[in-house]
């Protein structure tokens, strides 16, 4: 649980809005300006280059933003640091905290475990509320292996998260992951937020999830407007079986087999600007100088978009 003296009472807006950046890395390209280019700090992890670091590397390599894993942020409160200074940090850097990574058990059909994760839910609400950053990651955390899921009840359960995250301006993406057995597909997904019938449901894809799980990359085409804000970038090697690849097999977008000039054209014809999150977990680029990483992750994805 966080320290009290770590969070501030938020009533609909943070109070905290007047530290938050404008979006003046405006691209000068015509192109460009369907997206927006951020880093999930996974992708230099390996490094331990630490939260504030990690922060400065994505401000130097010129991302508009960043992914923040919530585990990250309550190890650095847990140092006796607060709120209101990562806030005036992340300010100063220029960047916006696009998402935040998260792993509460909200969806899970025990009640008491699912209340508890709720509650764990609101407080990491309202710390990202602080952060200034309006989303924040739902996937199937907490559930077993190959369980099946009950479509209805679970976008029940989803629609009650989204009426929490009304509450603090900080909404859950609804995520997928494509080896869980449970909720790894699309089409899954999709099913969720239907039946939550909410007009803020959102999902969370990844291109790497979209292969892992068999979804495939076709049925992004059936989605418009902002039901999709923000999809995780990365690409996978083809001479690996789908069902031997895992996490660490991911590679930097246009490196590997994944069509993203399709993907990509597809998330552009939704409409509205989308954020584009650099998730990488590749040990060999742990091994290399994170700022070079993290540039080399940037040019690659803005080389992708440039002739869409």
């Amino acid at each position: 649980m966080l320290n009290r003296r770590n969070l501030f009472r938020l009533t609909g807006t943070s109070a905290f809005t007047v530290l938050l950046p404008t979006l003046t890395k405006a691209n000068t390209a015509e192109r460009e300006k369907a997206f927006r280019f951020c880093l999930n700090t996974s992708t230099i992890s390996g490094q331990n280059p630490g939260l504030l670091k990690s922060l400065e590397i994505a401000s130097a390599a010129g991302y508009d933003g960043v992914e923040l894993w919530v585990n990250n942020i309550r190890d650095y409160l847990k140092q006796g640091n607060t709120i209101e200074t990562l806030a005036k940090f992340i300010s100063r850097h220029r960047l916006i905290v696009e998402n935040a990574i998260s792993f509460t058990p909200w969806m899970v059909s025990d009640p008491v475990k699912r209340k508890a994760g709720i509650q764990e839910l609101e407080e990491e609400m309202k710390m990202m509320a602080a952060l200034g950053c309006r989303r924040i990651a739902a996937p199937p955390a907490g559930i077993n292996k190959n369980e099946p899921i009950d479509f209805q009840e679970a976008g029940n359960y989803y629609r009650d998260i989204l009426e929490l995250g009304r509450k603090y301006k900080v909404m859950p993406q609804l995520e997928f992951w494509g080896a869980s057995g449970t909720l790894f597909s699309l089409g899954q997904a999709l099913a969720i937020a239907a039946s939550a019938n909410d007009p803020d449901a959102r999902i969370l894809p990844d291109v790497y999830h979209l292969f892992r799980g068999g979804s495939g990359f076709n049925g992004l085409k059936l989605i418009n407007g902002n039901a999709i804000e923000i999809m995780h970038i990365n690409d996978y090697p083809g001479s690996k079986p789908v069902n031997e690849q895992t996490d660490g097999d991911r590679v930097y977008p246009g490196d590997g087999a994944a069509p993203l000039h399709e993907i990509l054209k597809d998330i552009k014809a939704m409409g509205g600007t989308k954020v584009l999150s650099l998730e990488l977990f590749n040990k060999t680029y742990w091994a290399d100088d994170p700022l070079q990483v993290a540039k080399t992750g940037l040019q690659k994805m803005k080389s992708l978009v440039k002739d869409l």
